[in-house]
């Protein structure tokens, strides 16, 4: 199967793992020094947007009736999906804030005119002194580098490095979250479409016991008591057929807005899109203390949580070199017109260069107040890094236990079914024999429904509850297989 490879920031392809339906993205993170390379490129999609990301203008007529598989889902969701269109958009804006951070450290150059006419003139009190000027003008260009202000610099070209890689790391994260719900609506999908066929089945075999009880009662084998309790249990049946066909409709609607289409006016309530996917009981075999360790090592938001406390502390640092002072090298060039000539051609120019000094000894106790706040800050960033450990810790461990309870809950419903499919064949052999009531043939036959639906409903928590899993542990997310954060054997 060909995969789609989107046009994106990161360079990202789509590939299955193993026999299953499991997809496994494959990611080239980028470096830091790449990152100018990383925000022209987008720049330069941004002016086909509509083409490329935008979904405004995507009506998606083809892939209603195109077979549809996780994989292809996943791609789709990373070129279209407005969650992760957003996360395009801040990523940009990451990028102009870097930008500005790194100006405070670069040198200025500004150049300034003027030209100014008056009538308020005075000469000279003496004969033969030149005329008042009346005009006057002037044009200079100064370029002004700071060469020590206590450290600010330094921190400033720390805290350009650490918001890029910060404004990364969140991106991760809207993807991330972007894609586990993508996984998780296409087997809502997978489940509702299960269901129903669970749901008419058993409203076909209900039906077949009607009339098989309608003929017994005109050959007068049985009486119209069997008909009405037959009557009674098929119509109790089929509203939950009729659930499952909307619950369906829904779960189809759901992927749909988050693969990021527009749907067509012509397309009514039920969207006739087609899965190729099934879900699977693939195993996968992990112990928690690796999970843990797998969810510290990959989780982006730990990542981002550590880069924000590093912010902090070179705020810090700046806010502490506010109390040194301020050193710039200044040079220039100028040209104005000549004081002692009323001719505005005659111009003096030239270069200028020097240094100027400026420290602020007391303002008021502002720089104190400006170092505590960035210490403040600082430390409630240290609380936010363990807090967000400990919350990695809590998921990883609350989605590995519902693992497991998936997995337990799966294999329990093995035989289950095989053995409802036995239980009614001997109801109605019974029944037939004469030796087996009709109340034990509906028995049965609600317990093989329950046992359908129960088998269906476990392969969709197990194949959930996975997906959960490795996005708590942050693998199989950007690029991790599976495969991978199992242990060592």
């Amino acid at each position: 199967m060909d995969h789609i490879v989107p046009a994106n920031i990161m360079s990202i392809s789509l590939q299955f793992s193993g026999g299953g339906g499991t997809p496994v993205l494959r990611r080239a993170r980028p470096s830091v020094t790449r990152w100018l390379t990383l925000a022209t490129g987008l720049a330069l999609l941004g002016g086909t947007g509509a083409a490329v990301f935008g979904s405004e203008t995507n009506p998606a007529p083809a892939w209603i009736s195109q077979p549809l598989s996780l994989a292809e889902s996943v791609n789709l969701a990373l070129r279209q999906n407005v969650s992760i269109l957003r996360g395009k958009s801040d990523l940009e804006a990451a990028y102009g804030v870097v930008i500005q951070t790194r100006a405070v450290a670069l040198p200025s150059l500004k150049a300034t005119g003027s030209y100014q006419a008056t009538t308020l003139t005075e000469g000279f009190p003496f004969p033969g002194a030149p005329s008042p000027q009346d005009q006057n003008w002037s044009a200079n260009i100064q370029i002004v580098q700071t060469i020590y202000d206590g450290g600010k610099i330094s921190a400033t070209w720390r805290s350009a490095k650490l918001t890029k890689q910060q404004a990364i790391l969140q991106y991760e994260t809207v993807v991330a979250d972007a894609l586990l719900q993508v996984r998780l609506a296409y087997y809502d999908v997978l489940l509702a479409a299960d269901q129903i066929e669970v749901n008419e089945a058993s409203v076909k075999l209900l039906n077949r016991q009607l009339e098989d009880q309608k003929s017994r009662f005109d050959a007068g084998m049985v009486p119209r008591f069997n008909v009405l309790q037959a009557e009674v249990a098929l119509s109790n049946e089929r509203p939950k057929l009729i659930q499952a066909r909307n619950a369906f409709r829904v779960a189809k609607n759901n992927l749909v807005n988050l693969l990021g289409f527009q749907l067509p006016a012509q397309v009514l309530e039920d969207i006739p899109l087609q899965l190729t996917d099934h879900l699977d009981a693939n195993p996968y075999k992990i112990e928690l203390p690796v999970a843990v360790a797998k969810g510290f090592e990959n989780r982006s938001e730990l990542a981002a949580a550590r880069k924000t406390a590093s912010l902090r502390q070179e705020s810090l640092t700046s806010a502490r070199a506010s109390r040194q002072p301020l050193v710039q090298l200044v040079g220039g060039y100028g040209a104005r017109n000549s004081y002692y000539n009323n001719d505005l051609s005659r111009e003096v120019h030239g270069f200028s260069g020097g240094a100027q000094v400026s420290w602020n000894i007391f303002d008021g106790f502002l720089r104190d107040g400006q170092i505590a706040q960035a210490k403040a800050q600082y430390d409630g960033a240290k609380v936010d890094v363990d807090n967000q450990a400990r919350n990695i810790e809590l998921e990883v461990r609350t989605q590995y236990s519902n693992f497991i309870e998936a997995g337990e809950i799966l294999e329990s419903q093995k035989k289950v079914q095989e053995e409802a499919d036995e239980a009614l064949r001997l109801a109605i052999a019974r029944n037939e024999a004469g030796t087996g009531t009709q109340l034990d043939v509906l028995s049965a036959q609600t317990a093989l429904t329950q046992a359908r639906s129960t088998q269906v409903q476990a392969l969709h928590d197990y194949d959930a509850a996975r997906a959960k899993l490795e996005r708590a542990m942050g693998v199989n997310t950007w690029g991790q297989s599976p495969a991978a954060a199992a242990p060592a054997k």
